[in-house]
């Protein structure tokens, strides 16, 4: 199985192109018969988060995730065209995922809280294998101790599959309470101002590390599991 996460960068992004998107288009994905989909939109229930950072020119405002057995199979590049008539511009990217914290998975609806998804890259300065290292093994243990994350997943960049797609090394997916939109405190799970300050330290501190600190695209969306590869197995909610 792999997985392949594609980047939407619509220039109009309401909430009609956003119920199109895990309507209808999700619709015409899940006939191709790829066994996982999940369709994630920067729809009216997250667009005004707090925690919303933009390097492209064209923000993001959706991912979509593909499971297939074949990243260069007949039904990925039919999922692709598929989406390339719903977006401005679109990249696409093969990737290998690690899951410190499962998500919940509520098969065809919206998956409850905020689903951040950030794009990442890797500092010049750092050799890929230091890079792993910080980031995986150092920095998983702060991130999961410093906010309030119920989802947690890793995606390490293997390689582009679109041309012209912007530089990504990692594409990372995380669950929190729906008041973390915007509220500091419910994003990192902190029970007083002191506590917020120690968190966010240990958390600047960390990814401070790896370069996620910087040229960094964050995404708040809305998250919806419309095929699990994995339903057997996930924690169905």
């Amino acid at each position: 199985m792999e997985k392949v996460i594609v980047i939407l960068q619509p220039r109009v992004a309401d909430d009609g192109w956003c119920d199109r998107l895990r309507g209808p288009v999700a619709d015409a994905l899940l006939d191709l018969g790829l066994p996982g989909l999940a369709v994630n939109v920067k729809d009216s229930a997250v667009r005004d988060s707090l925690m919303t950072l933009t390097t492209l020119d064209l923000p993001v405002a959706g991912v979509v995730t593909l499971w297939t057995q074949q990243y260069y199979g007949a039904e990925v590049a039919a999922a692709f065209e598929v989406l390339s008539n719903e977006s401005d511009r679109l990249a696409g990217y093969l990737v290998t995922e690690s899951v410190p914290l499962v998500p919940p998975v509520h098969l065809g609806g919206r998956t409850p809280g905020l689903a951040n998804v950030a794009l990442l890259r890797r500092p010049d300065s750092l050799d890929e294998a230091t890079w792993l290292r910080r980031w995986h093994v150092d920095h998983t243990p702060v991130a999961i101790a410093t906010q309030a994350t119920f989802g947690y997943v890793q995606n390490t960049v293997v390689r582009a599959l679109t041309a012209g797609a912007p530089r990504v090394d990692a594409i990372v997916e995380e669950l929190f309470p729906a008041a973390a939109a915007t509220d500091l405190m419910a994003f990192f799970g902190a029970a007083d101002d002191a506590d917020l300050n120690d968190r966010m330290r240990r958390m600047v501190a960390s990814t401070a590390a790896f370069g996620a600190n910087e040229n960094v695209d964050t995404v708040p969306t809305s998250r919806y599991v419309l095929r699990s590869p994995f339903a057997d197995t996930a924690a169905l909610g």
